[in-house]
């Protein structure tokens, strides 16, 4: 079941959100995603955040971690062994590809891999000329009025 929303009142009242308001319209997110691997996203504090992705049988060598724009992609993949005869296989090391939509500002600070666990540290830093700041209201100048310059006739 797909519910599309009327977003029409909210491009009247707000300017910068269209980007945000084509994400909850992209059909995309709303079909099924696969879940492996597992992950989790965690809010560490008030501007950084945390994914824990589970790659168990990944080295750092079959990963990688691209951020372009406000899109993170994290990719797997392991070279096919294939002169080794499985009797059984229950290790998932096939390749896959996850993408995170990021906010504004919001970039990738560090990655690392241990014991299985791939730790992608983010943080928000809004740049000094997008912060509040504090106008301040001054006194109505006022101008003297103007004169004309010319030969003054004495008479």
């Amino acid at each position: 079941m797909r519910n599309d929303f009327d977003l029409a009142p909210f491009y009247r009242s707000s300017i910068g959100f269209d980007r945000v308001f084509s994400l909850l319209n992209d059909p995309q997110r709303q079909h099924a995603v696969d879940a492996w691997p597992r992950y989790d996203i965690l809010k560490v504090s008030d501007s950084e955040y945390r994914i824990i992705m589970a790659v168990a049988g990944f080295e750092s060598g079959d990963l990688d971690v691209t951020q372009e724009r406000n899109v993170l992609h994290v990719k797997g993949g392991k070279a096919d062994d294939s002169k080794a005869e499985y009797l059984h296989r229950g290790i998932a090391t096939r390749g896959f590809q996850r993408r995170f939509e990021l906010a504004d500002h919001v970039t990738v600070e560090n990655a690392s891999l241990r014991n299985g666990l791939l730790y992608i540290d983010l943080k928000r830093e809004i740049p000094e000329a997008m912060k509040p700041r504090k106008i301040t209201i001054g006194r109505e100048q006022t101008s003297a009025p103007l004169e004309i310059e010319g030969e003054h006739q004495v008479g």
